[in-house]
């Protein structure tokens, strides 16, 4: 009896390790969008975390719903965070950006989408790097 159980889990589990992984696919109702906050050059980094404390940017941003899929720093220009957000929080994303961020940052934005799934067959070095 035991043997016949482990054989149910080895198969169970074998079929489980098949599943492909999607990180690549986007869901069909959001957006990538890329938000650039630069750096106001008249605060130091204190003064401009003061100011984000003091407006509540920790808790707004990113609202819910919405996804990080990168933040990166842009030494001496500022900071670059791709989100994939569903259509209908793009206002919400925007809302909390004017509430939370303004006099520390500047914001640029720019919606985005991922082009990697439709040429990494073409690639002929198919690494990729991710940092999750």
């Amino acid at each position: 009896m035991t043997k016949l159980f482990m054989f149910f889990i080895l198969i169970l589990t074998s079929f489980t390790s098949l599943a492909e992984s999607e990180i690549d696919i986007q869901p069909k109702d959001s957006i990538l969008l890329t938000v650039f906050l630069k750096h106001d050059q008249s605060n130091n980094l204190a003064e401009t975390q003061q100011i984000l404390m003091d407006q509540g940017f920790f808790d707004a941003f990113p609202p819910k719903g919405v996804s990080v899929v990168s933040w990166y720093v842009m030494m001496g220009i500022g900071q670059v965070v791709t989100l994939e957000v569903p259509a209908h929080q793009l206002s919400a994303v925007n809302l909390a950006i004017e509430k939370t961020a303004w006099k520390a940052f500047s914001t640029e934005f720019y919606p985005t989408y991922n082009l990697y799934p439709i040429y990494k067959d073409r690639l002929k070095n198919k690494a990729k790097v991710s940092y999750k």
